[in-house]
């Protein structure tokens, strides 16, 4: 029944998403035949496959160990002189869990410096580029959003940008919205520590989200013009640090910048929703109840149990409405206690896993 249910939650998504069609003729099956068959493809192997599930759980491991990394410079940076511990106030989000997004911000732009990251980059594009017969410039910038953000990705195709067609640009649009970048990624790890095997979860939400967005983008505007980048095309990002140091430190820059807007939007979106829900309260309502009856079919669709289905799909509601973060903070008090299910909240750890907010 489970598996009847999650079958007819991707044809009600193809569904919503083929109704938004501005041309239904000039869809491509075949993309959207291999996009799916990717993603199924890659859950088989995440899930039942004796090599897949050893070698996401050894990820999981390794990320959670890279965030131990993180708490080795918060601990010394906020440890006291007493006692050469971090004294239990300074044990909350501000200044356990924004540093990591410090650090990795920190650690991708190393990764850039040197190259791994475009080498994994070109080989994941080239993979939904051949089976799905997408162009190279919006697949490869498809692919870089798995790792940095919505504003870094189209860096890696810079000088196309201005000869992509119409329906490129929504793909990269889409892209952006569908993913996380790597350092908010890690982020999320440390909030959600509770779910069994988080850390891979959530980095196979982003990859799986690739050739999502790839579909979705290409249902909702079909390409209809020649593209000029067709073929396969070169990372086109210019190295601006001289060195690994430099990389290093203009990492956790960024890094810092981001944490800062990251602690400045929680604390006026979490002040908004409680003077919203105090209003709401008159009426004995809240944001939280009116995004679950909203969004509680769609959470139902997509395998949730309905007796859990009204909180995930409030936790929805607030993704969209609000911020990822909101609801993935949400996510975790629910999780901490004991409120729902693991399958539940696996399941609403990737319906989250993305950008896509009105705020």
């Amino acid at each position: 029944m489970e598996r009847l249910i999650g079958i007819a939650g991707i044809l009600v998504l193809l569904s919503i998403a083929l109704a938004m069609s501005n041309n239904r003729k000039a869809i491509s099956w075949q993309l959207v035949t291999w996009g799916l068959g990717i993603q199924l493809l890659f859950a088989i192997i995440i899930l039942k496959t004796p090599v897949g599930v050893p070698f996401f759980g050894a990820i999981d491991i390794g990320i959670k160990n890279l965030l131990s990394f993180s708490d080795a410079g918060s601990d010394f940076l906020f440890k006291s002189f007493r006692n050469g511990v971090v004294e239990d106030p300074l044990m909350n989000f501000a200044f356990r869990i924004l540093p990591t997004l410090i650090f990795f911000s920190s650690l991708i732009a190393v990764l850039y410096h040197v190259g791994i990251m475009q080498f994994i980059v070109k080989w994941i594009a080239r993979v939904m580029q051949k089976s799905m017969a997408t162009s190279g410039s919006e697949t490869l910038c498809v692919s870089g959003n798995i790792f940095v953000g919505q504003t870094e990705a189209p860096l890696l195709v810079r000088p196309f940008i201005s000869k992509m067609t119409k329906s490129e640009l929504m793909a990269i649009m889409v892209s952006g919205f569908a993913t996380v970048a790597g350092g908010v990624m890690a982020m999320y790890v440390s909030m959600l520590g509770d779910i069994p095997g988080i850390a891979g979860h959530l980095l196979a939400a982003s990859i799986m989200s690739a050739p999502a967005a790839l579909v979705i983008a290409k249902i909702i505007y079909p390409e209809t013009e020649t593209s000029e980048t067709f073929g396969d095309i070169k990372i086109a990002l210019d190295k601006k640090d001289d060195n690994i140091m430099e990389a290093l430190s203009n990492g956790a820059t960024n890094g810092m910048k981001l944490a800062a807007n990251v602690a400045a939007m929680l604390v006026a979106f979490v002040a908004i929703i409680a003077m919203v829900n105090a209003i709401l309260g008159l009426m004995d309502l809240s944001l939280q109840q009116i995004f679950g009856w909203l969004f509680s079919p769609l959470a139902w669709v997509m395998g949730v149990p309905w007796n859990e289905a009204g909180i995930i799909g409030s936790l929805m509601g607030e993704k969209l409405v609000l911020t990822e973060l909101i609801a993935y903070g949400d996510l975790a008090e629910l999780m901490a206690a004991n409120s729902i299910s693991d399958r539940s909240a696996i399941i609403a750890s990737y319906a989250l896993c993305g950008f896509a907010n009105f705020a």
